[in-house]
């Protein structure tokens, strides 16, 4: 039996057919866009019939670069890189259709340079990425030609797979190197729906707060806040669901360690395809180091602000007394330059031990921080067994003589003409302990309460491992310091 020969169209719309289902599957499977654009080309030959295509995109500068091609010479692609009907982002842009350059309105160097090619007739075909024009393929005839409706649908069919490829390649390439990005932060960035449900937690949010994915995720963000502060969640819910940006917020956080971690947070709405406020992305940073840097700074400009103060009250109490034994205005000069040259080198001394040598001693130290104050060496006295000091124990010790010397000159034994300073040091078997007593000035004031230079001495303390004594007896304050050996 005979089976009768279909006819030609027929025969002809079941190729096409096998030739889009080719297309589609072969873009559907590859995993680059580079592959994809060699299916592409791939597709547009085979199913037009020409021997020469190409495909361009615009760049991110916005200009049409080649990205695949087939039969073009360089000359040709460096003629009209960058050349595009359309610009970038153009929407519903149509497909143009040149049966005969040598016809057509294009320029006369246009017509050159494709008639130099060997082309007499091509087509435009926009590639579109949510329906704005994103690049466009070409198909190159060697006579002129007349493209049927059905060749013109054939175009739209390629575009629209090719486009879809594309997209679907951006989409993917960009949520991997979304997800990388997430991924190698060392900020925490977290999600959580709109009932503070944990939905992503990267790795930074393990090394910050100690859980990993699986023990966060699916639990309650509140696992995270401290329970004085679990009105913030509600507060910054508030204003996610309003469509607020939550930005650089400082806060505490608690680790899964139970340590308190300051944090500064970003929080921003999360928001599906329909417009819809569905939850909330955090990215929390870890601020230890500038809260440290903060305070440190706070204890530098306090510091300064004391020193500062304590220099213009101890230079008074040295004007003053020197002014009650000078005899004239030039011996009176002359004695306060002494002094507050001494002054000067004593407060330099309190702020680093550049100025003295690494292997100095106790009374080195004693001597160039007292000698502002002295008025004679019967007022100052410095006595015991003197001892080396390392390079770790200058500074500090430098900075508690020369705050226990300005204190005793503005309102101790030195602040008038006869109270006297005894400093006398003993080395025992386990520490070496130094006695600063004050005898004979004004009557002391008991329970005068911690001011900033007695938290500098309790800092001077903690540095040098040491344990001190305080008395304020009628005779005047008594400070023992034992330090180890």
């Amino acid at each position: 039996m005979l089976i009768p020969e279909a006819p030609v169209a027929t025969v002809q719309g079941l190729a096409d057919q096998l030739k889009y289902f080719e297309l589609t599957d072969r873009l559907y499977r590859a995993v680059s866009l580079t592959e994809a654009y060699e299916v592409g080309l791939d597709g547009i030959l085979g199913l037009l019939g020409c021997k020469r295509a190409s495909i361009l995109r615009f760049d991110i500068a916005g200009k049409m670069r080649f990205v695949g091609w087939r039969g073009l010479s360089e000359t040709y692609r460096m003629a009209f890189d960058g050349h595009s009907p359309w610009k970038q982002g153009e929407l519903d842009p149509q497909p143009i259709f040149i049966p005969d350059i040598a016809q057509s309105l294009e320029d006369d160097q246009v017509k050159a340079d494709v008639l130099k090619e060997g082309i007499k007739a091509l087509v435009f075909v926009p590639l579109t990425l949510n329906g704005a024009c994103a690049g466009k393929f070409m198909a190159y005839f060697d006579e002129p030609y007349e493209f049927t409706e059905r060749e013109k649908q054939i175009c739209l069919i390629i575009s629209r797979q090719l486009s879809f490829c594309i997209e679907r390649q951006t989409a993917d390439f960009s949520a991997s190197r979304l997800q990388a990005l997430i991924n190698s932060s060392t900020d925490a960035i977290v999600a959580k729906d709109l009932n503070s449900v944990i939905q992503h937690w990267n790795p930074g949010a393990q090394r910050l707060f100690g859980y990993s994915p699986v023990e966060a995720i699916g639990r309650s963000v509140t696992m995270l806040i401290p329970e004085d502060r679990l009105q913030e969640e509600d507060h910054i819910l508030g204003r996610i669901k309003r469509g607020e940006l939550v930005e650089h917020y400082e806060t505490i956080r608690r680790h899964k360690n139970g340590s308190l971690v300051p944090v500064s947070l970003t929080v921003s709405p999360i928001i599906d395809a329909d417009g819809h406020i569905i939850g909330a992305s955090k990215i929390a940073r870890d601020i230890t180091e500038q809260q440290r840097a903060r305070e440190h700074q706070d204890l530098l400009l306090r510091e300064m602000n004391h020193r500062v103060k304590n220099l213009f009250a101890v230079t008074s109490s040295i004007v003053n007394l020197n002014a009650r034994t000078a005899t004239t205005p030039q011996e009176l000069a002359a004695s306060l330059t002494a002094k507050l040259g001494a002054l000067g080198r004593s407060h330099s001394l309190t702020m680093a031990n550049a100025t003295i040598n690494a292997d100095t001693n106790l009374f080195d130290i004693l001597a160039a921080v007292l000698e502002p104050f002295r008025q004679s060496d019967a007022r100052v006295r410095i006595s015991g067994t003197n001892f080396p000091l390392t390079g770790q124990a200058i500074t500090p010790l430098s900075l508690l003589f020369h705050e226990l010397a300005t204190n005793t000159a503005k309102y101790g034994s030195l602040s008038n003409e006869q109270g006297q300073v005894e400093v006398t040091s003993e080395v025992g078997e386990e520490n070496r302990t130094i006695t600063w007593r004050e005898t004979g000035g004004p009557l002391v004031e008991l329970n005068r309460g911690i001011g900033f230079g007695s938290r500098l001495i309790e800092a001077s303390m903690t540095q040098l491992n040491a344990t001190l004594r305080r008395e304020w007896l009628p005779a005047g304050l008594v400070f023992q310091l034992q330090l180890p050996k």
